[in-house]
């Protein structure tokens, strides 16, 4: 089957035993006949190493100190031998025949430098809990929200040696920044079908640090759109003020009237404005932030 392109796949892993199998088993259960599986392990005291001596040869593995999740990823992407690239995090999963329609999508499309489909929510059981907010590709609507769903995306080898990797500075939001470098030298490619699930965990650094993710994201998409946009200091404010609360551990009746203070401050740190279009946006948001108890 060498008449097919080689994909490399790469999970970086940091004692996550309880989810790392489902994670490997969707890989090696691919229908996809040329796959390069890669684990990146940076140096796990929990049961991972075990689960992964258990593999045997289906699959390779180093387990070693490193500097976080993107040193990972790149560190594996460098050791890749596939001319397509993709990663998948140690508590996510591909879908059946994920990895076949990835590539077919690649192959239909020689001109796009990276496919995307669509996602899965799950809890830490694995139920489906919702559809990942995926759209068709819209440049100008990157800058407001990260609609790609990141288990879902294949990339061209060569497009992300182009761009340099991931950047070793960001520890959240790696991904977007990469989505954001790489449409502007090359073409995404929806595909409307279901290719992965990703995780929903109290664990998970997106989750239980918000605060810090939305800052970083705040950094990013001003860096390379010159401003922020209303969404992501929404989102900011909230993950603020709902860490203040969770810290002092009662109601605030200011909740709303605290939203619009560090809103506010944070448009005037990025000096940005409210677009007038998104006026009407806001007042709904503050309608919500009113009724949170």
């Amino acid at each position: 089957m060498t008449d097919v392109p080689l994909v490399t796949v790469v999970t970086p892993s940091f004692n996550q035993a309880r989810f790392i199998r489902q994670t490997i088993e969707s890989v090696l259960t691919q229908s996809y006949p040329r796959i390069e599986y890669l684990v990146m392990d940076g140096g796990s005291t929990d049961e991972t190493r075990a689960i992964l001596e258990s593999y045997g040869d289906r699959l390779a593995w180093v387990s070693e100190p490193d500097r976080g999740q993107t040193d990972a990823i790149n560190k594996g992407w460098r050791r890749a031998r596939g001319t397509i690239v993709a990663y998948l995090n140690s508590d996510d999963t591909y879908l059946p025949g994920a990895v076949e329609k990835a590539v077919a999508g690649l192959c239909a499309h020689p001109e796009a430098g990276a496919v995307y489909g669509e996602g899965y929510h799950v809890d830490e059981v694995g139920r489906v809990i919702g559809r990942y907010p995926t759209e068709p590709f819209d440049m100008s609507r990157l800058a407001a929200t990260c609609f790609i769903c990141q288990p879902t995306v294949f990339l061209r080898r060569d497009v992300v040696e182009r761009l340099g990797y991931l950047d070793g500075a960001l520890g959240y939001c790696m991904d977007y920044d990469l989505w954001i470098r790489l449409a502007r030298i090359a073409r995404f490619v929806y595909l409307p079908e279901y290719l992965a699930t990703t995780r929903l965990h109290v664990d998970a650094k997106t989750l239980a640090q918000r605060a810090s993710v939305h800052d970083e994201i705040l950094r990013t998409v001003h860096r390379h759109f010159g401003r922020v946009t209303s969404r992501w200091v929404y989102g900011y404010a909230l993950a603020v003020l709902d860490a203040e609360r969770r810290a002092s551990r009662r109601a605030d009746a200011t909740f709303a009237l605290r939203l619009i203070r560090v809103s506010l401050a944070t448009f005037l740190r990025y000096r940005s404005a409210v677009p007038r279009s998104e006026w009407r946006l806001w007042l709904v948001w503050l309608r919500h932030a009113l009724r949170r108890p």
